[in-house]
């Protein structure tokens, strides 16, 4: 049976890997991939937890930080897009 502790070790080994990824890289497109996994390691917290405590708070808030994510995104690629076009 998967116990919550499970889905914390795999959590933690995701948001492990993101920070490296911000820490090592120097491409800003893999330090955005990196943020995302590192809130994607949050969210699987946060359902996990939600799940063995039977609230749906934590799964609403999951949803939230995904809508944040998508933003986040948009807004470095709207950004890495400005910075390459001045750049010519």
């Amino acid at each position: 049976m998967i116990t919550p502790t499970h889905y914390m070790l795999l959590s933690a080994a995701l948001f492990i890997v993101g920070v490296m990824g911000v820490v090592l890289r120097r491409n800003i497109i893999v330090i955005f991939m990196s943020i995302e996994l590192m809130l994607n390691a949050v969210n699987i917290n946060l359902i996990a937890f939600s799940y063995q405590l039977q609230n749906g708070v934590g799964q609403v808030f999951a949803i939230f930080v995904i809508a944040v994510a998508a933003a986040e995104a948009a807004v470095g690629l709207g950004i890495i897009l400005a910075f390459y076009r001045n750049k010519e």
